[in-house]
């Protein structure tokens, strides 16, 4: 659709067709989930950062996967809101651009941020004695920096690319703007496509790799070890381990789905696309809030102290 005054391209989201019905029930169960994702992951980060005894790089690589996620949030959800209180559901094509951006470099970051956390864990349980000269304060905040930067250079090139493809769909399927904004092309890019493979693989099936290996190590000489060791190495690498597999799923759905031919009904989109945007920002706190003994600890203390007062 082309608003000739203003000569801006706008797009259809198709997916939002099926919450039509019940849009302000929908309105408020997804402004429920966008408040609970910032309150438990803000809740976790403002322990960390006023606990002393959590300044330490496994506490702080938390601290940073989570405010990814408020981020990765807060880029879909004010935009989605607004989408169910409208009687049409359209973005501007730069707009679009700009979100799928987001979405992506935010969703590369958590990969990079999940293989700096396995490293650490690696060092800390295979290299112990060498642990205070490996991760300083120093290079903590330079894997820091890496993990938000490089995505962001790597992908910044997709959307640069297709910004002035001509477009001849304008109906986008499922209820953000992810992989299908490049179906609504006239002509697919092999450009694209090729630039588009090596991202891929550079961030999602290379860390993936070096998180295995190094839990390997970990496991291998964990095995070797002692019971407590075990015990101790189980408790720090076991929540990083199912963040990791609950994100590799969730993000193999998101692919797919871009990918395949097959027409899914709108309902399967709706249901698919929801996946990333509502269980992944909430499972991360649950988990390292449950999972992780110390960050326990003190959300206990907080909550017990709220009790009393």
């Amino acid at each position: 659709i082309m608003d000739n005054e203003l000569n801006v391209t706008y797009i259809t989201f198709d997916g939002h067709v099926e919450v039509q019905k019940y849009r302000y029930l929908y309105f408020v169960i997804m402004f429920t989930a966008y408040i609970l994702i910032i309150c438990s992951n803000s809740t976790i980060v403002g322990i960390v950062v006023i606990n002393k005894a959590l300044h330490e790089p496994m506490y702080i690589f938390i601290a940073a996967l989570l405010i990814n996620s408020v981020l990765y949030s807060t880029a879909i959800y004010p935009k989605l809101l607004i989408d169910f209180l409208s009687e049409k559901q359209i973005i501007s094509y730069s707009a679009c651009l700009f979100q799928w951006f987001i979405y992506y470099t935010l969703a590369i970051s958590e990969f990079f941020l999940l293989s700096v956390m396995a490293y650490d864990r690696y060092v800390s349980i295979c290299k112990p004695l060498q642990y205070p000269t490996i991760m300083t304060k120093k290079t903590v905040y330079v894997f820091l920096i890496l993990a938000w930067i490089l995505p962001a250079c790597q992908f910044s090139v997709g959307p640069l690319l297709i910004a002035n493809k001509k477009l001849c769909y304008f109906i986008l399927k499922g209820i953000i703007c992810n992989s299908t904004i490049q179906k609504l092309h006239c002509l697919s890019s092999t450009v694209l496509n090729i630039y588009g493979l090596i991202v891929f693989v550079s961030a999602v099936p290379l860390p993936l790799l070096f998180i295995l290996f190094t839990y390997t190590r970990i496991f291998i000489i964990t095995y070797q070890s002692s019971r407590e060791v075990r015990r101790k190495a189980a408790q720090t690498c076991l929540p990083h381990l199912l963040v990791l597999i609950n994100f590799s799923c969730l993000t193999t759905y998101d692919v797919l789905l871009a990918r395949l031919e097959t027409d899914f009904s709108k309902t399967v989109y709706l249901i698919m696309s929801l996946q990333m945007i509502l269980y992944h920002p909430l499972f991360n706190p649950i988990i390292y809030g449950l999972k992780m003994k110390d960050i326990f600890k003190h959300l206990e203390r907080l909550f017990s102290r709220d009790k009393l007062n």
